[in-house]
């Protein structure tokens, strides 16, 4: 169905009309137009069986039922209708990453009671009485609204997120700690002021900020790289592309891979603009999400900061993504609708006519052959912002350290992390691995915990006295006794995460204040930037951190960071190995020096001559780019050439791999296309939550018509009731 056809097309009554529902059909649906008509886009329920469901006009229908006897529209919702372009977006996503369209509405229409008429309700926020007693369930509701000071909660909303009764409420609300008040249901963001005078920049930061100004105030599509060093004050310069944006009446969206990062970002945009924009990802109340969800599409929200799902949002006049450490890979959803959403963002301003910046010290290498082939524009920022410089970065060979067992602190780091100490300096120790141990063995017959329902091995969280398994997330105490031998107290711990790393820090540092900063800390958004805030003030001598703390943060007394395991990276058959290890010890280093102190940084390496070590040690990021995407090109691999993973899971693995061999044989739509095929094999992680996975990998040119391919090839066999197919197109992981 071509929408470009059907833009702003109104069907009379009794018209037939296309309807797309969300329910798991692989078809339109036609209905009967309701009295009065209805336009392309409207947003409708329609009955369907029993129920009434929602869905989309999305044009003419073209079945041959007999009219009369079709069923009529129910309500059309009080919503602006959804635009063609963004119905174009959803189809070319559908087509691209081979998801079903349902799936996709699905995704674009996550809001609770999204098509309830306008209403008013009663709303409960923060006042300014004290509580005559403070019990722990009415912190808990203090806590609440300390962390969310402009947002307003339905009665049972703001209970459920303090845990509490709602008489726990009510009974601040007669002591004015809680404030109760009629409001619409949805109400506009404030207005932002792109006119307020922005934070001083340097003569790097106006050059760049101007150059990205002039690209917005365009009003074409275009996709630029803004590649800046660690403390460079990238942020600041796209604040002043957002301005453009804001000049020119249109809505701007900042994409942000980690949650942790939105409260700091969102302080700085409301200091920038005088307005707190708004924000969308899991950690938004219901009630917020519905409020940005319409707010969005009738132009009330002029600036959106969200995770990747903000994509979907129904933006009214969209001119600007940014999408912040464009070379995360959060960004790429690893379930449901698999897609990457740093190239969503860029298919998504080629249909709105609008400007994309991916920010990024250590851009991916997709993007990094983007813009030196000139399908991409490049602003670079080459200097850190103010009296900071660049960290030295140097290896510690741990082949010649002499470490006792059981430790992983070598004696050079640990002399460094002391000079610090006596400095008042702090340290950050990192490992990219959390919990106590990620294996734990039997040292009578050698059995190691595994999951019962993936082949995962289970992870000790001593801290929290438990196992867990980071496949499936279940959880289980701490054995005393061997599951397969029956002997107590000989499971021991293998291998170090970073509470095991703080463990050994506090033996080696006795008078140290030490501090884990982990993802796995069960911490919400706000909590998590107090805790960071916290740490950035000197509340810890010394940090230990994983990925986590390489994501945007800033630590002005921190000098120092040691790496524990700088080639745990490069292990395994991950093509983006390298590239990879190579962005992630460049983004942790740079966490060192970001005031006026000089910052060090140390690879603890078995592997100092390594090629990934000799770029990261020599600051020449060009020189290994150019070797990495060389290397790629020979092989015939992404950006140079395609890939897709097709897994086939199933609680019975003989069905599988019987399956998957049927689909071996009827591979020829993909030998047409000049494809290979890989496998079938078991997925190196076989089984999760109780299904095994077998893999199947696909390798193709670039221009390939590589879904058409795929398409073809999965259609020729029936699967099985219980064996599902999903297809990843542009897969991150391989596990």
């Amino acid at each position: 169905m071509e929408l470009t056809q059907n833009k702003g097309l109104f069907f009379e009554e009794d018209a037939r009309v296309s309807v797309l529902t969300t329910e798991p059909l692989d078809r339109f649906l036609d209905y009967r137009a309701p009295q009065g008509g209805v336009e392309i886009g409207a947003y409708v329920e329609v009955p369907l069986g029993p129920r009434k469901v929602l869905g989309v006009v999305w044009g003419p229908g073209d079945g041959d039922f007999d009219l009369a006897k079709l069923r009529r529209i129910a309500r059309v919702a009080d919503i602006a209708p959804m635009r063609s372009e963004m119905r174009a977006f959803l189809e070319k996503v559908s087509a691209y990453t081979m998801t079903s369209l349902h799936s996709m509405l699905r995704m674009a229409t996550r809001v609770p009671g999204l098509i309830d008429p306008p209403s008013a309700r009663l709303v409960y926020s923060k006042g300014a009485g004290l509580p005559d007693k403070l019990t722990p369930a009415r912190q808990k509701v203090m806590a609440v609204l300390d962390d969310y000071p402009v947002s307003f909660f339905g009665l049972s909303e703001l209970a459920q997120l303090a845990g509490v009764s709602t008489s726990v409420v009510k009974g601040l609300l007669k002591q004015g700690v809680v404030v109760e008040q009629e409001a619409p249901r949805d109400q506009p963001y404030t207005t932002l002021d792109p006119s307020k005078p922005p934070k001083e920049l340097t003569e790097d930061q106006r050059t760049a900020a101007q150059s990205l100004s002039d690209i917005v105030k365009q009003g074409e599509y275009n996709t630029t790289l803004l590649k800046g060093v660690t403390g460079s004050g990238k942020t600041e310069v796209y604040l002043e592309a957002i301005a453009e944006c804001l000049r020119q009446d249109r809505q701007a969206l900042v994409l942000i891979p980690e949650i942790a990062l939105t409260v700091e970002f969102l302080e700085r945009l409301t200091k920038r603009f005088g307005g707190r924009p708004a924000e969308w990802h899991s950690a938004v109340t219901q009630a917020e999400r519905r409020r940005c969800w319409h707010m969005v599409g009738q132009g009330g929200a002029q600036v959106v900061v969200g995770a990747r799902s903000a994509l979907y949002l129904p933006f009214k006049n969209l001119g600007l993504i940014v999408v912040d450490e464009e070379h995360d890979a959060s960004y790429k959803q690893e379930d449901g609708a698999l897609y990457s959403a740093r190239d969503m963002a860029v298919m998504r301003a080629t249909i709105e006519n609008a400007s994309v910046i991916l920010a990024s010290a250590t851009p991916a290498l997709e993007t990094w052959v983007n813009a030196k082939t000139g399908k991409y524009g490049r602003v670079d920022l080459s200097e850190r912002y103010g009296a900071a410089v660049l960290p030295e970065i140097k290896t510690i060979d741990m082949r010649e350290e002499q470490l006792d067992r059981q430790s992983w602190i070598s004696l050079t780091l640990a002399d460094l992390v002391q000079d610090r100490l006596t400095k008042k300096e702090q340290s950050l120790l990192f490992l990219n691995r959390r919990g106590y141990a990620p294996i734990t063995q039997c040292r009578v017959c050698g059995h190691q915990l595994g999951c019962y329902q993936c082949d995962a091995r289970m992870v000790e969280h001593r801290f929290r006295a438990e196992l867990m398994c980071h496949q499936c997330g279940h959880s289980e105490p701490l054995p005393k006794a061997c599951p397969e031998c029956g002997i107590e107290d000989r499971m021991a711990p293998i291998g170090p995460g970073v509470e095991r790393l703080a463990e050994e820090a506090v033996a080696k540092f006795p008078d140290a204040r030490i501090s884990i900063l982990s993802s796995d800390m069960s911490l919400s958004a706000v909590a998590l930037k107090a805790k960071i805030a916290e740490l950035a003030s000197g509340a810890a001598d010394i940090i230990i951190g994983t990925q986590l703390v390489a994501k945007g943060h800033n630590f002005p007394l921190l000098t120092l960071v040691g790496v524990i395991d700088a080639d745990l990276g490069l292990q395994g058959a991950d093509l983006r190995a390298a590239e990879r290890t190579f962005q992630l010890m460049r983004q942790v280093a740079g966490r060192a020096g970001r005031a006026d102190k000089k910052g060090e940084a140390y690879l603890q390496s078995f592997q100092p001559q390594h090629p990934v070590m000799e770029a990261i040690l020599s600051g020449d990021e060009e020189t290994f780019w150019d070797a990495e995407a060389q290397q790629r090109q020979a092989n015939g691999t992404p950006p140079f050439g395609r890939l897709a993973g097709i897994v086939l899971n199933g609680p019975d693995h003989s069905l599988l791999m019987q399956t998957a061999r049927q689909l071996q044989q009827k591979a020829e739509p993909l030998y047409q296309v000049g494809a290979e095929l890989f496998g079938p094999a078991d997925a190196p992680i076989a089984r999760v939550r109780g299904r095994y996975r077998v893999r199947f990998l696909v390798k193709a040119e670039k221009t390939a018509p590589l879904q058409r391919a795929l398409a073809a090839w999965v259609s020729q066999i029936k699967l099985p009731n219980a064996v599902r197919l999903s297809i990843d197109i542009d897969p991150q992981s391989f596990y």
